[in-house]
């Protein structure tokens, strides 16, 4: 389809940058797009965190696109709110990111990052032989965009790849998929495993008390994804009984983590705070300003959320 003719969008930024997101948007110099200074029953395309969209979705009659500076959006799946727009997240844009995070803290446990800070501060000279990652295997629970460039870095450092998913097989990295009735199975024998799971229907609790007994005692657990998919009491009963060597987590069922939460004292647990990969207001307008292109040319945008799957 052609550019709409006649029309001059308008955008309003709800974010804490937004007048970084604003100064990255004009610099691109959008055709015939308007932003609003304040909120306005003519808006037509809201860009923003989804926290700050779902408190003031009513005073939007006119809006026909939201798109999201996270790759999660769950504020916005709420069944009571409206679902008359187009909604994308971002994406393309974590997986660089994401990969950081997670082999920082795999290499700090091969390597004895932390172990060996503890004995520098207690003057002890620790000669104790590191570990290495090559020839490790570890698991990715979630192989979408982000999995597929943890699967890539971990091919970098010489591991064996095990993906699981509900169908795909996208990446070219993963050495072996399972899907739906092989959760057992994939997770047997890893050394570590890796959730960059979505909240959905169907990864609430993944990572049960079952899951978590396939891996050997030696494994680490990293949750990346969403505090959804981990049965925390299954967790830090394995933590606390030396069933698993540690645990790394970024997200959590209730974010702040309250301070009574049994986390804060768990056993070889290492928190994060949600800060694994942010949305960095560069790689968030670049995702936005591609698809407005598409969105004046009436052409499918990239990256749609289906309301019902929830990603």
């Amino acid at each position: 389809m052609g550019k709409i003719e006649g029309t001059m969008p308008t955008l309003l930024i709800l974010s804490k940058e937004a007048s970084t997101y604003r100064a990255l948007i004009e610099s691109a110099n959008l055709p015939d797009l308007t932003i609003l200074e304040q909120a306005s029953e003519t808006c037509e395309i809201i860009l923003g965190e989804p926290s700050h969209i779902g408190e003031i979705f009513g005073q939007f009659p006119a809006l026909k696109w939201v798109q999201s500076t996270w790759a999660g959006v769950e504020p916005l799946l709420n069944p009571s709110l409206r679902r008359d727009y187009i909604l994308t997240n971002a994406r393309g844009v974590f997986g660089g990111l994401m990969s950081e995070f997670v082999f920082g803290y795999l290499l700090a446990h091969e390597r004895k990052i932390f172990q060996r800070a503890e004995a520098q501060k207690n003057r002890e000279w620790d000669k104790a032989l590191t570990g290495t990652l090559h020839g490790k295997t570890i698991g990715l629970l979630g192989v979408g965009s982000i999995g597929a460039e943890v699967a890539r870095a971990a091919k970098f450092f010489g591991m064996t790849v095990r993906g699981f998913t509900l169908a795909s097989r996208a990446s070219e990295y993963v050495d072996k998929y399972y899907h739906t009735d092989k959760l057992m199975e994939f997770a047997q024998g890893l050394d570590y495993l890796v959730s960059i799971l979505p909240n959905t229907k169907e990864t609430q609790k993944v990572v049960n008390a079952d899951l978590l007994k396939q891996l050997p005692s030696h494994a680490i657990f990293i949750n990346a994804g969403r505090g959804s998919a981990v049965d925390e009491s299954a967790l830090i009963e394995a933590l606390e009984n030396d069933k698993l060597a540690g645990a790394v987590l970024d997200v959590f069922e209730q974010e702040p983590l309250p301070k009574e939460h049994p986390f804060w004292v768990t056993k070889n647990l290492t928190m994060t705070f949600h800060t694994s990969a942010p949305s960095f207001p560069k790689d968030i307008a670049r995702v936005f300003i591609e698809n407005y292109q598409m969105y004046v040319e009436r052409k499918p945008l990239k990256y749609v959320v289906d309301f019902e799957k929830g990603y």
